[in-house]
């Protein structure tokens, strides 16, 4: 993964400047579907199938494309097995599985509120 830089009081992440560090933060798992690939490869590796299963709102193209951000960013490790047909895993990196906590955060957080609404 890249290291953030400082200069003049802002960090220097990817060519971009960021004024707060929950913006760098937001660069890596925000999109539409990174925080639940990452909820989901929480526990386990998931192959490329099964994580299109799980996820049946999504199309193959935008999975794909989340994942190789994920991948490209150091969060997710990806394994493709020299085989036919091809088989692909997903799996956590250490940097990304130090998101699981904040994770477990939101999802309690969740929890607490749709528990409050009945």
């Amino acid at each position: 993964m890249e290291v953030i830089q400082k200069t003049q009081g802002k960090d220097i992440f990817k060519q971009k400047e960021y004024i707060y560090p929950i913006d760098v933060a937001l660069t890596l798992i925000g999109g539409k579907w990174k925080i639940s690939i990452l909820w989901k490869l929480a526990h386990r590796t998931i192959r490329f199938s099964e994580l299109q299963r799980q996820m049946p709102a999504t199309t193959s193209k935008m999975l794909t494309r989340q994942l190789r951000e994920l991948e490209r960013d150091g969060l997710v490790h990806r394994k493709v097995y020299p085989q036919v047909p091809p088989k692909v895993e997903y799996s956590l990196t250490e940097t990304g599985g130090s998101v699981l906590p904040i994770l477990n955060q939101l999802s309690n957080w969740g929890k607490n509120l749709s528990e409050s609404q009945l």
